[in-house]
């Protein structure tokens, strides 16, 4: 039997796939960033909060995501009130936001965004820049396990 040639383990610098949750009620910009992730990710879209919150911390056994890029402002439920319900039930999920920004905020946004350690990006955002910080949200979500 030929030995089994030896393969290196990922460095920082190599892509891994991740698993990414979208959450954003923009259903033409969360199906961009879709099909610009799927290439290298694993993605999965959810247009309400609500049905993003169910999916991550439900009864059916919640999903485990490496990044979720979350809206800030969306009708049903907003993205912090979001994070603040997956991270009182799976506080090993809340390091794994990424906020998606318009700009325009609240006063309990502003101060939840200062609050918190979690990137953020402000759209309209440069999509390389997106694609890169995913890249490495997926690298430090795996180092976790």
């Amino acid at each position: 039997m030929a030995p089994q040639p030896f393969i290196p383990p990922p460095t920082s610098q190599q892509k891994q796939r991740g698993r990414v949750l979208i959450v954003d009620d923009e259903r033409r910009l969360a199906e961009a960033l879709r099909l610009s992730l799927a290439t290298e990710h694993d993605v999965h879209v959810e247009t309400q909060g609500r049905k993003a919150l169910e999916l991550l911390v439900g009864s059916g056994g919640p999903a485990t995501f490496d990044v979720i890029l979350c809206d800030m402002l969306m009708p049903d439920l907003a993205g912090h009130d979001l994070y603040e319900q997956v991270a009182m039930r799976r506080p090993e999920m809340a390091e794994r936001f990424v906020f998606l920004t318009g700009g325009a905020f609240t006063d309990s946004t502003r101060a939840f965004l200062q609050r918190v350690p979690n990137p953020r990006i402000e759209k309209p955002f440069d999509l390389d820049a997106l694609e890169k910080l995913v890249d490495e949200r997926v690298r430090f979500a795996r180092s976790l396990r």
